[in-house]
Parts: C-alpha cells; structure tokens; sequence
C-alpha cells in the first residue's frame, strides 16, 4: 500500500477525510488503520491527530487492530434478529471457531457484528468482504466457509 499515492488522489480538505481512511484501510492487506496512518492523514488534511482518531474510532466500518483477509459481518438489526440472526452468529462462531472481534490464528477471518446491513429483505443476512449473503441458514454459511476456505 502505498499511502503517500491514495493521499495525494485528493485535495487537502477535510471533506475528504471519511474517503481517505476508507482509501487507506482498503489497501491495507490487513484491512486497518495504523497510528502512522492517521497521523499521515492529520498531517495531510491540517487537523488534530486526535480529532482523526475520534473519527476513526466513532464508526465502525473502520478498525485500528488488524483484521483477516474475509471480514464476516453478521447483520443485528430487529429484522434480522428476529428471523434468526442469533443462530448464524452462534453457527459461525463455531464453524471458525472466534468470537466476535476476533481474528482467526491463521489471519483469513475476523467476525464483527453490524447494527444494520441494510438489506432486510433477505434476513438474516451477513456480509462477507463486500458480498451480502441473505436468507441464510447453517446449511448456507458452512456452504460460504468452506468456499472462503478453499479460496473461493
């Protein structure tokens, strides 16, 4: 990741700053925000390292411990909770053996939860990487682990 390249793709303005960090967290290859980036950010965009910080730390989407390769988010809003999410955490948490926000020892998956995904419709649902799986069942998540695991 070359951070130095994604800074200089926008002007110094802090309107800018929720598009940099996405940017930089993205081309990272494990998937977060380090103290040198933010404070390359501060420098950049002329703010308080503390102020990008809090940013960075307010939502979610963004991590400042490294994360695995898949992101696996699992949906709680009532929608989903309520046609079953609790069961697809409970199946994933066994299935990779972590628990939520952790990372598996060999660095391919980390769990998180998601207070919405958006996608109701489909409930319950989870999103892997940047892949949204609805309607889901055991059946279906072994399914989409396995196929992570084999590289798929």
């Amino acid at each position: 990741m070359n951070r130095e390249k994604i800074l200089q793709n926008y002007e110094a303005s802090d309107d800018n700053l929720l598009a940099i960090l996405h940017d930089i967290q993205d081309a990272s290859p494990e998937h977060y925000l380090s103290a040198a980036d933010l404070r390359a950010v501060a420098d950049y965009l002329g703010l308080a390292y503390s102020f990008v910080y809090g940013v960075a730390t307010f939502y979610t989407m963004f991590s400042l411990k490294p994360r695995g390769r898949h992101l696996i988010r699992v949906c709680q809003s009532p929608p989903c909770h309520l046609l079953g999410s609790t069961n697809i955490a409970k199946e994933l948490i066994r299935l990779l053996g972590i628990g939520f926000g952790e990372t598996s020892a060999d660095k391919r998956f980390t769990l998180e939860m998601s207070s919405c995904l958006g996608v109701c419709g489909v409930a319950p649902a989870m999103m892997v990487n940047n892949q949204v799986y609805g309607n889901l069942t055991p059946d279906l998540i072994a399914e989409v682990i396995e196929g992570l695991r084999r590289g798929k």
